[in-house]
């Protein structure tokens, strides 16, 4: 199917150690620079949101975005070996498979470089999947540098998501499975944080649907998040992993499964997922249904929104 468009990034002993401690921390940083200087710039524009950076360095070709502190690899692919994940955050954003693994309907809200949406039509090539994108430029960047393209089960739309997912709601249609990655490095939509928005989300879900939502580990937002979470669906699972700053917040509207059944499934899985990179053996104990925020915080509102609160008011 085509894009639709919706209205609206000789010496004594000691010296010598020395030396040679000075020489090997030397090639290390002069390895590391040339790394950084080997990095060649191939594609650079400045669209209605964001500036978008694509550079290549060896294998390797990386979306970059700069929205408001700094660049930040958005996406990464290997070029001679594009269905291998780069990113933790993206291998973990398939944890929710554990869940449910037969996704008949998907909907991916963010693009970035297509990494997400390409895996799942090759896991389900049966199944619909929806992207929804509000920067046309980052799909023509997909499209032309990190070999995005649409299947015939697969649409991209570009618009906000949020009022997607509110008509899709008021069309009363559902999705088995529903990706938040409206991440650019350091910013989330501010209006894809709020209680109001979850409940939206919820209304797109079936008792057994799953919903996987890529967010910070670690920001002031995390309690005012989490409580947001807990308020919409009760428990979820906090999947977390120290190589990244990102946090994988997973919850369905039914209860979650025990840690025997996680376990079952990622043993079913592990086989399908391997090509990509996917250690799903390693994510039933890496996820957490613990409260580590404070409950006491205020819920995140359209009213009460985090950019109130990250001003202090």
């Amino acid at each position: 199917m085509g894009r639709i468009r919706c209205e609206r990034i000789p010496r004594r002993p000691i010296v010598r150690k020395i030396a040679v401690f000075v020489s090997a921390i030397s090639a290390i940083i002069g390895s590391l620079l040339a790394g950084v200087v080997a990095a060649e710039t191939i594609h650079e524009e400045r669209s209605k949101y964001r500036d978008i950076t694509v550079t290549e360095v060896g294998n390797r070709r990386c979306l970059l975005f700069n929205v408001h502190r700094g660049d930040r690899n958005q996406t990464c692919v290997l070029i001679n070996d594009k269905q291998r994940l780069v990113f933790d955050y993206t291998r973990m954003s398939f944890a929710g498979l554990l869940l449910n693994d037969r996704p008949n309907s998907i909907l991916v809200i963010g693009l970035g470089g297509g990494s997400i949406p390409l895996t799942f039509a090759d896991l389900f090539p049966d199944a619909r999947i929806d992207v929804v994108e509000i920067d046309e430029a980052v799909v023509n960047v997909a499209e032309e540098f990190f070999f995005f393209e649409e299947t015939k089960n697969m649409t991209v739309f570009v618009d906000d998501g949020r009022p997607f997912i509110k008509r899709a709601g008021i069309r009363r249609e559902k999705y088995d499975y529903i990706v938040l990655d409206a991440f650019s490095g350091d910013y989330i939509p501010e209006h894809m944080l709020t209680r109001e928005f979850l409940d939206e989300v919820r209304n797109i879900m079936r008792p057994e649907s799953v919903l996987v939502a890529n967010t910070f580990s670690t920001s002031r937002l995390y309690d005012h998040e989490s409580v947001t979470y807990q308020r919409a669906f009760g428990e979820f699972f906090n999947f977390k992993l120290p190589t990244t700053g990102n946090r994988i917040i997973i919850t369905q509207l039914e209860p979650l499964p025990p840690r025997s059944q996680l376990v079952e499934k990622a043993q079913s899985l592990a086989d399908r997922l391997e090509k990509y990179g996917v250690p799903i053996l390693r994510y039933p104990s890496r996820l957490s249904t613990r409260v580590d925020w404070d409950m006491s915080r205020r819920q995140l509102t359209d009213q009460y929104a985090p950019a109130n609160l990250l001003r202090g008011n």
